[in-house]
């Protein structure tokens, strides 16, 4: 119970519990979580690291990923994700939010909030997506300051620079400015949107010693690849960004047609969570036997059609 409970909660920083997992041979697999429900779950599933991206923490409030939402919108996520699993968590932290000042205050905020690690792009506002078109890229040295005032302003967090230069410059550029944000100080390098495991291959063969973060986002520029490929092709981390969110809408809108359709959502029913199942998620009796003078809940069964009472 990590959200109430001290005890629960892991003793050392979050950055350094990060840093410990990467340091294990393999991959490390990180799955969106654009919640806290969804934070539960992936743990339930047995990963220990998890990824909030901006595209899905933003779809989530119903805007796109456009840059458009401020440090404090994301420190809320990242407080709740980060205390209702007590994994460690990735951030996306777009452009960093304005030049080197700003990128110091995103730091000291996310890393406050519980972030283990934030990735910084090297795009410039507005931004998009890093596998849509016509990106409008910073200058390399710009992006390295940015990086050289996220190390200053970290104790424990781990900085990922991510380069969305390959679409643009291709692999030559994406390696440049990768090797200048590793000497800026970046701890993980993200090459955005490469489109062919032999690209994926050619770049980790370009920056050897060096960890290295694959994005399989669906519906964009790069094929399928499981984390064991990706392992195989010389990457540290593998992030699903938008996954969870993308079923879990699908899931929503479909309900909605149902219910306004049928005016029911009986149909609906074998692709629900139960209440058990859901109070079973959230620990709800944990939570529940921390005060004894709550009454313990009894989860009512649903009555068959036509009954009353």
């Amino acid at each position: 119970m990590t959200y109430l409970i001290s005890s629960d909660c892991p003793a050392a920083p979050a950055g350094q519990r990060l840093r410990a997992l990467l340091q294990r041979p393999g991959i490390l697999p990180m799955p969106g979580a654009h919640n806290g429900l969804a934070a539960l779950q992936a743990k339930a599933a047995g990963f220990e690291a998890l990824y909030l991206s901006g595209a899905a923490m933003t779809a989530s409030m119903g805007l796109p990923d456009l840059g458009i939402v401020t440090v404090d919108e994301v420190a809320f996520f990242v407080r709740q994700v980060a205390r209702a699993a007590g994994l460690p968590v990735l951030v996306d932290g777009d452009t960093g939010y304005g030049e080197a000042l700003n990128v110091m205050h995103m730091v000291r905020c996310f890393e406050e909030a519980g972030a283990a690690a934030v990735h910084i792009e090297d795009q410039l506002l507005p931004k998009k997506c890093g596998h849509l078109n016509d990106k409008k890229l910073a200058d390399p040295a710009d992006m390295a300051a940015k990086i050289q005032a996220a190390v200053r302003a970290r104790r424990d967090l781990v900085i990922v620079a991510r380069t969305d230069a390959a679409a643009s410059e291709g692999l030559d550029g994406a390696v440049s400015r990768a090797k200048r944000y590793v000497e800026a100080g970046a701890d993980v390098i993200f090459p955005e949107a490469l489109t062919t495991p032999e690209m994926f291959r050619a770049f980790a063969q370009r920056l050897p010693g060096v960890p290295l973060l694959a994005n399989m986002t669906e519906f964009g520029r790069t094929p399928f690849l499981t984390a064991a490929e990706f392992a195989a092709l010389g990457y540290k981390i593998v992030i699903w960004p938008v996954s969870a969110l993308r079923c879990a809408a699908r899931a929503q809108a479909d309900l909605y047609a149902t219910l306004a359709r049928d005016g029911s959502t009986e149909a609906m029913l074998p692709r629900m969570q139960t209440r058990a199942e859901l109070y079973a998620t959230i620990g709800y009796a944990d939570y529940e036997a921390l005060d004894s003078s709550i009454v313990a809940t009894v989860v009512p069964e649903m009555p068959a059609r036509g009954t009353t009472g």
